[in-house]
């Protein structure tokens, strides 16, 4: 950090009192207002008299401005626009009556938000001041407003101590959030600060906190970094630098502070009283900043030459805890320029030197000709002026040398490839995040800085207690079930990747383990179920153990790199990339071993998803059949899985199909959770949520309704046009159910519920064909070939429902249809149906 001690001389600019600045976006012009009718414009660059606009309102309380004009706002609840090219007057925007408290120009110049002592906010179109939005419903006044950089929001502190955001558009503004317990309660002509100011990224904003810190608060309501122990005093005025990569604040003690953003400590300290506004130059290192005694200060050079490298930065982001941004997969590809990434060898850009034709001519004269020719439509035939004064030539700085055929070959394109997850895992937000959702229970860890805290909480706590550790090892991914809990973390410098599994109860002491994996080994994705744990790693390694820790199996995974892994009881599922199709996009193929018998159900086999489609989540169903919910909503189940060669998915629910959705009335998507007794459970996201969130999210169910056709519309005179579709998609659901079942029994030890299960389930099949035969003789007689072909593909072995079959015939008079399945019922008893 460094205290500078040489002041610069303030400038007399206003008398005593409240005093606003603001610079253009453009930098070339510094507005200032006060007390006083006159408002001064200051010339960027230029140590003469400023530009004098006298006769304006007096008590002036707020000062904006876009590159033409600026509009200034007064006690006296008038809003004044004035022109920056006649320096005059230009017209009244609006009055309110009450004083004017705070003004801000949307970033495209064109709306402007006025603040007063009224509960109401006014947004004017500066173009057409007719054009009016209106904000309505604040409880007390609004002190301070700040534009989302998009404009697409506004962020307004009121007088209560509540942070407000409003969504701004032509049609409506609806309060987005609220956000209480930040900054304090303040009259509206207080000095002192509250006002919530918009990171250059868009995706935070800083408030000044009654203990004298500056809290970071992201979009979506999360406390993220701090500026902590800066000041002694109250701040009185907060603002970012242009790209984002610094803060300055100024409090009552006398002290201005220059914080980095990255690091949220002090880099430089500047002594100077009674600072009340201040404004950062848009492109250059200088800072003006006012006084309550109406002095202007204007500071070339502000920041010193190590501090000064950071405005040269490009836009740096926001100071989340866990940014997002920063998080993306290793798997992400940056984009390259003409498909080509520059390397040490290549030949360097053409830039200019102190040798230079530019530097020894100098710049060009702007004579009178210069702008001869205007590019006023955009059209490119007039080449901007570059550092040395002379028209740019572009193309000689884009040259980069001629390409070897050999590099242009091997990286002219690369491939877009699935990302490794961890299912049931959600990412920071804030400082927290879920590990694992699933209906044992979840596991979440919160970041404490150094290091973090685990909770593992159950549903069922008759069965299971609740626990919560301490973690330095700072864990990532965890897996939940009715056994014990799987933890692993990543390799850190001093650490390599770890595997830590935790049972909950044993017969004898609890045999907690851990295990390292070779250095330079990541952990992908991992799985735990009654008999294994299932490791996948970084270098393509699917690392088997025992729940005691011991190594079971070590291979290499043939689909690379690895997606993610899944497993029930002996069998596991690994999912990894395949080859590259047509779009560019590798292929998802999946793996499904049984571990103790060594046997390959499935060999990279590919996983069914459309064009541009993710997979979400994988998980065993709770009969153990592999399931899989896509990025599109869509519910799958893995049949004749045990059969290799013979697995197909088979979709369960199409979410999008909901009747809860249906018209557009509600907005929602769904985190898959489970499937479990015949059921889709999930958490149900509102809001354009992505993720489940804290506190603890309900979980909901859904029934299965396979996509087979789309019903007919039901009318409410007649229900049966409905009826038919309904009964079709339950025969083709309880068709597909049975055969999972079906496929157990015969592939395990069944039990005797199991047996019985089955016989039911086959029973029930045939009702539903039964049903749907007395819709078909219902219709009428054109339908007996239907009718007959439904009561062929009934299981029954008996006779009973057959018979059944042919007494709905004969009850709606159909005695052609009544004779055929007599004569199909001779033939099974006989023996001699064909299969």
């Amino acid at each position: 950090m460094t205290s500078v001690t040489q002041r610069v001389r303030g400038r007399p600019a206003h008398p005593n009192g409240p005093t606003f600045l603001t610079y253009t976006p453009d930098g070339t012009k510094l507005i200032t207002a006060g007390s006083n009718n006159v408002i001064r414009v200051y010339s960027t660059g230029s140590d003469g008299e400023p530009t004098n606009i006298d006769d304006c309102q007096e008590n002036n309380t707020a000062v904006a401005a876009s590159n033409d004009i600026f509009i200034t706002g007064s006690e006296d609840g008038s809003v004044t626009v004035y022109s920056l090219e006649t320096y005059l007057y230009e017209r009244l925007l609006t009055r309110c009556t009450l004083p004017i408290r705070d003004l801000a120009l949307s970033p495209d110049g064109i709306w402007a938000a006025v603040a007063s002592d009224e509960l109401e906010i006014k947004i004017i179109d500066i173009r057409d001041m007719n054009n009016v939005l209106r904000i309505r419903d604040l409880p007390k006044p609004p002190k301070h407003l700040s534009f989302h950089p998009s404009g697409s929001h506004l962020a307004v502190s009121c007088t209560d101590g509540a942070v407000y955001i409003y969504s701004i558009t032509t049609e409506d503004q609806t309060l987005s959030n609220r956000f209480d317990g930040y900054i304090r309660r303040l009259e509206p002509d207080d000095e002192r600060s509250s006002k919530a100011i918009w990171h250059p990224d868009g995706r935070a904003f800083a408030v000044p906190m009654a203990t004298r810190d500056v809290q970071v608060i992201s979009r979506d309501g999360e406390k993220q970094r701090a500026f902590l122990g800066g000041h002694m005093g109250d701040i009185t005025t907060l603002v970012w630098s242009p790209n984002g990569a610094m803060l300055a604040t100024s409090a009552s003690d006398r002290k201005i502070l220059i914080w980095e953003t990255k690091t949220q400590r002090v880099i430089a300290r500047y002594d100077y009283t009674g600072v009340i506004n201040f404004a950062w130059h848009p492109r250059e290192n200088i800072f003006s900043f006012v006084t309550s005694e109406g002095e202007l200060f204007i500071y070339p050079n502000f920041l010193s030459p190590d501090n000064a490298q950071l405005l040269q930065k490009p836009l740096q982001p926001a100071p989340f805890i866990h940014d997002p941004l920063s998080e993306t997969s290793g798997n992400a590809r940056k984009t390259l320029t003409n498909g080509l990434k520059r390397t040490p060898n290549d030949p360097p850009r053409r830039q200019g030197t102190p040798n230079s034709l530019d530097d020894i001519l100098g710049p060009e004269s702007a004579g009178e000709e210069d702008d001869f020719v205007e590019d006023d439509d955009g059209a490119g035939y007039s080449d901007e002026i570059n550092r040395y004064g002379k028209r740019s030539y572009d193309l000689l700085n884009d040259y980069e040398g001629p390409v070897p055929k050999r590099r242009a070959t091997q990286q002219s394109w690369e491939p877009s490839i699935h990302e490794s997850f961890q299912p049931g895992s959600t990412p920071w937000r804030g400082n927290r995040r879920y590990l694992c959702l699933n209906l044992t229970g979840f596991v979440w860890t919160v970041d404490q800085d150094t290091h973090h805290t685990v909770t593992v909480e159950f549903y069922d706590r008759e069965f299971h207690r609740d626990f919560h550790f301490t973690d330095p090892y700072l864990y990532d991914k965890a897996c939940l079930n009715e056994h014990g809990t799987l933890f692993s973390c990543p390799p850190t410098t001093e650490n390599p990747a770890m595997v830590f599994y935790r049972p909950h109860e044993t017969w004898t002491s609890r045999a907690d383990w851990r295990t390292q994996l070779p250095a330079g080994e990541d952990v992908t994705a991992i799985s735990l179920s009654d008999s294994y744990v299932v490791v996948m790693t970084s270098t393509n390694y699917v690392r088997i153990f025992t729940l005691f820790g011991l190594p079971v199996k070590v291979y290499r995974q043939k689909s690379s790199p690895t997606v993610t892994c899944a497993s029930w009881c002996d069998y596991i599922l690994t999912l990894g990339n395949g080859p590259v199709g047509g779009d560019g996009s590798t292929s998802l193929l999946y793996s499904i071993e049984n571990v103790k018998r060594d046997e390959v159900c499935q060999s990279e086999d590919v996983v069914a998803l459309p064009d541009n489609t993710q997979v979400q989540s994988v998980f065993f169903s709770d009969q153990g059949d592999p399931c899989l919910y896509d990025s599109t909503g869509v519910l799958l189940i893995l049949q004749h899985w045990r059969t290799p060669g013979q697995a197909r998915w088979v979709p369960l629910l199409d979410t999008k199909t909901l009747e809860r959705l249906a018209g557009g009335r509600k907005e929602e998507s769904y985190w898959p959770v489970a499937v479990a007794q015949d059921k889709f459970h999930c958490i149900i996201l509102k809001g354009g949520d992505q993720y489940p969130y804290f506190p603890k999210p309900l979980l909901s169910e859904f029934d299965f309704r396979i996509p087979c056709t789309t019903a007919a519309t039901e009318d409410p005179s007649n229900p049966a046009t409905s009826e038919g579709p309904r009964l079709e998609e339950s025969f083709v659901r309880s068709s597909l159910m049975l055969s999972l079942l079906e496929d157990l029994v015969q592939a395990t030890n069944a039990s005797h519920s199991q047996k019985s299960e089955l016989s039911r389930r086959e029973v029930d099949v045939d009702k539903l064909l039964l049903q749907l035969l007395n819709v078909e003789c219902r219709e009428g007689e054109e339908r007996g070939m239907k009718a007959l072909e439904v009561v062929s593909l009934m299981r029954d072995r008996s006779g009973k429902l057959l018979e059944a079959a042919g007494k709905v015939a004969g009850r709606y008079g159909r005695t052609v249809l009544q004779d055929k399945i007599s004569e199909l019922a001779e033939t099974r008893l006989m023996g001699m149906d064909e299969d």
